[in-house]
């Protein structure tokens, strides 16, 4: 607004200019309007007085005048003359930065006549922070630079840089542009090794100010360029000496300056600062106390006096001298294979102790069932964190030992602990922190002999042993930070071990992610069952490298037409669900959302209905139902046949072979022989073979009548009466016996029954009981002469006579083809009852 007045003013005065000068008059201006100062302090006073010409023709009568500040309209005084050309104002407190004062004269419209810009600020404030640093590299400088001050004048400041050297007694003064700060003294102008004072005083309209006075030696403020390490290698015992050096444009410099050395191990990211003090450059700098056979990396730095520190130089590394590794290391022992095999299978994990010193890069690892080493002992030989080998049952302890170039460790004793059925926490979990690392807690159970846990993990995705790490924590301990290398998204598995003083106990295992996110692919959905008003879904497991996470929870999302969503939570080891009460006249649409503790995503959409039950589904479901009903009773007649163990004797009875038996062997005993083996109830005695012995009473005139008639009607056999013989041979064989099976019947004449038998009749058994014979086609026998000659006799086929001519005759038939004959031709001398 004050910007629009004053140009109001400026168009004023051209304007009364122009009309001056059409009528040839003097150009001035209509009124002058003048203050105490046009830069006041802010909140001091103002007093200022508009005269008006004489001629201004703006000016009527005694038309009234009017003060304005900006758009504020100030009281002022009555005129101070009789003329009303001279009008005054006073502001009491003037707190703008910048303001316009002008005089107006109150006419229709208003018209300004004069005015004026007033400003406010405050004095300088004095400048702060003033320092000054050398550069001493091509091209050598001073420069210096200072702050304003903690609060600004409002006002244009301008600054001068005063310097005064002492030493030649000269005096500079270097004058800076409004706003500027900072200033560079060329070489000229001052001296390296000479004492100089240095000021600053700022200045602005209301006053100035100046800088407390800076002393120093210019080369003392000199920023040093970062300085270079010519050699590093390995001292006396476990020492680095450094050789260093000033860069190129400072190698001038031959006094002494601090140097500042910081190592670290190669595999650190640590530093170690080292301040050394009144350092000569190229002469070397020892370091002690180092790790043996360890790379370091050494960066140095330097300053002169009281100088800024030069930057960091390059780094430079270098490995100590090795000695024999030191230390025990923490060992992680259990058995993989049969725990009762005489050779029990061992997998054995170590690692460096808090105090295990390797000393030396090439550090090997021998296990050995021996403390002191032999090649023997020796189990395994790597280089690795792990092992595994063989071991006697009856072994105790196993010993492990650091070797390097310059020697080997003492021997770390690792006892074996066989696995035992006893535990010492429950309720494993794992749970990620935001740093990366997982944290591990256990409910521990009061247990005697309890020594500590051992947590091991793995990724799950890879095998190799070397990925296998291991914490040891304490008895009383219940959780357990594990820090390491975990990669975001992949599972790892964990597991607690509780070690007890005579074995390792039944670990938990539970699985872990560092970070989670939402599942990469989301399983599709089937139809696995289809009811009438059901459905049962089911989907596969999703890849274990594409969970990106534990497995919360399977929701599925489904609706018809009517769009109302229904949800239905899946279960989470078998991967279905089922829906009920859905209707039969509409189409579902269905999502699954698996959700991590990460995220969760969404699948494809699925449509499905519900269809009726299949004609073929239900004849194999009728089908499976009579199976099904059946089945009990097979099994229950199978189960009564097969105890049953005399339905095979029954059936078909064991009927032996007579040319490879002794009457003297059939006992009771040899015919229990023949019964099913499986018969657990006590047998019956049973006789599968006997002999009958018949008396025919034979008429006079039939005495001579051929033997033939019996060959021509073996019916007749049937209707005689059979007396069994109490034989020697068989003891309790009586024809009340019913269950024997005829083997054959011997018939003697009445008149006379000690003579020879001169016929004897098969059993109508229809077994066969030679292996020669065949069924249902009985042989010819042949009689027994009493003079011991063999008489053709025709009984059960046509006789020999009948035979073709060129048919070769049958062989004789010995005794010893007939055992029962043969024993009853040997006791004939008994009759029968």
């Amino acid at each position: 607004m004050a910007a629009t007045w004053v140009s109001v003013v400026v168009v004023l005065v051209v304007a009364v200019v122009a009309n001056a000068a059409e009528n040839g008059g003097d150009v001035r201006p209509c009124a002058s309007v003048r203050t105490s100062s046009p830069v006041v302090a802010v909140g001091s006073a103002v007093e200022a007085v508009c005269v008006i010409a004489d001629d201004c023709p703006l000016l009527i009568g005694r038309a009234a005048v009017e003060w304005r500040l900006d758009d504020f309209v100030l009281p002022s005084s009555p005129a101070s003359d009789r003329d009303h050309r001279t009008h005054r104002v006073v502001i009491p407190s003037f707190n703008h930065s910048r303001a316009t004062l002008t005089c107006c004269v109150l006419t229709s419209p208003m018209q300004i006549i004069g005015g004026v810009e007033i400003r406010a600020g405050y004095p300088p404030p004095v400048p702060q922070n003033l320092s000054c640093q050398a550069n001493l590299s091509a091209q050598v400088s001073l420069t210096c630079d200072w702050e304003a001050g903690l609060q600004a004048s409002r006002l244009p400041t301008k600054y001068t840089l005063h310097t005064h050297i002492g030493d030649l007694n000269r005096n500079r003064t270097y004058e800076l542009p409004p706003g500027v700060h900072s200033y560079t003294i060329p070489r000229s102008d001052f001296v390296l090794f000479s004492e100089m004072e240095i000021y600053v005083k700022a200045t602005n309209q209301l006053g100035e100010a100046s800088s407390a006075p800076l002393t120093l030696e210019p080369v003392s403020a000199a920023k040093f360029d970062p300085p270079s390490i010519a050699r590093m290698q390995a001292g006396r015992f476990n020492c680095l000496r450094l050789r260093w050096d000033l860069s190129p444009h400072q190698d001038w410099v031959k006094d002494y300056v601090s140097l500042e050395v910081r190592l670290k191990t190669a595999e650190s990211s640590l530093w170690n600062k080292i301040l050394v003090l009144h350092a000569l450059p190229k002469n070397p700098v020892d370091r002690c106390n180092l790790l043996h056979g360890t790379r370091y990396v050494a960066q140095i730095r330097v300053r002169f006096r009281q100088s800024p520190w030069s930057e960091w130089s390059s780094s430079q590394s270098a490995v100590t001298r090795e000695s024999a590794p030191a230390g025990l290391l923490d060992t992680w022992m259990r058995v993989t294979g049969d725990p009762m095999h005489k050779q029990l299978q061992m997998l054995l994990f170590w690692k460096p102790s808090r105090r295990f010193r390797a000393n030396g890069r090439n550090v090997s690892y021998v296990v050995s069932v021996r403390k002191v080493r032999s090649k023997r002992g020796t189990l395994c030989a790597t280089a690795a964190g792990h092992c595994t080998f063989r071991v006697p049952r009856r072994a105790r302890n196993v010993y492990i030992v650091a070797e390097n170039a310059a020697g080997k460790s003492s021997p770390t004793q690792v006892r074996i602990y066989h696995p035992k059925a006893r535990e010492a926490m429950w309720n494993v979990s794992a749970a990620a922190l935001a740093d990366g690392s997982i944290l591990v807690q256990w409910t521990k159970i009061p247990t005697a002999g309890l020594l500590d846990y051992v947590v091991e993990w793995r990724p799950r995705l890879e095998n190799a042993l070397a990925q296998v790490r291991f914490e040891l924590a304490g008895r009383n301990m219940s959780s357990l930070v594990i820090a390491g290398s975990f990669e975001p998204y992949k599972p790892y598995g964990i597991s607690v071990y509780p070690r007890f003083k005579d074995g390792i106990g039944r670990p938990q295992t539970v699985n872990a992610y560092s970070l989670q996110k939402a599942p990469s692919v989301v399983p599709k959905l089937r139809i696995q069952k289809n009811w009438r008003s059901d459905v049962e879904l089911t989907w596969d497991e999703i890849p274990l490298d594409q969970r990106n996470g534990i497995i919360r929870s399977y929701t599925l999302f489904y609706w018809d037409q009517t769009k109302i969503v229904h949800v239905a939570i899946g279960d989470l080891e078998r991967r279905r669900t089922v829906l009920t009460g859905l209707n039969a006249m509409m189409v579902y649409d269905a999502v699954l959302m698996v959700s991590t503790d990460g995220g969760s995503r969404n699948g494809s959409m699925v449509h499905f209905d519900i269809k009726e039950m299949d004609p073929v589904f239900v004849a194999m479901i009728g089908v499976l139902s009579a199976v099904l009903f059946l089945l009990p009773i097979i099994f229950m007649v199978v189960f009564c046949l097969y105890k049953d163990s005399m339905l095979k004797v029954r059936f078909w009875p064991a009927v032996p072979d007579p040319a490879n038996s002794s009457i003297k062997r059939w006992t009771s005993e040899s015919t229990q022989d023949n019964m099913s083996p499986w018969d657990s109830e006590e047998p019956n005695p049973i006789y599968l073979s006997h002999l009958s012995v018949l008396e025919v009473p034979m008429k006079p005139n039939e005495a001579e009548e051929d033997h033939s008639v019996w060959s021509t009607s073996a019916e007749d056999t049937s209707d005689l009466e059979e007396s069994i013989c109490d034989s020697p041979f068989l003891p309790g064989l009586t024809s009340a016996n019913s269950d024997s099976v005829p083997y054959a019947s011997v018939i003697f004449p009445a008149s006379s029954p000690q003579q020879h038998p001169n016929v004897y009749l098969r059993s109508e058994s229809t077994q066969p009981l030679l292996e020669s014979e065949e069924l249902h086609s009985p042989k010819s026998y042949q009689d027994l002469a009493p003079d011991g000659s063999q008489g053709e006799q025709c009984f059960f086929g046509p006789c020999g006579a009948g035979e073709e001519e060129g048919k070769e005759a049958e062989p004789a038939i010995s005794w010893d083809d007939f055992p029962f004959l043969k024993a009853l031709a040997m006791n004939d001398t008994q009759g029968c009852a």
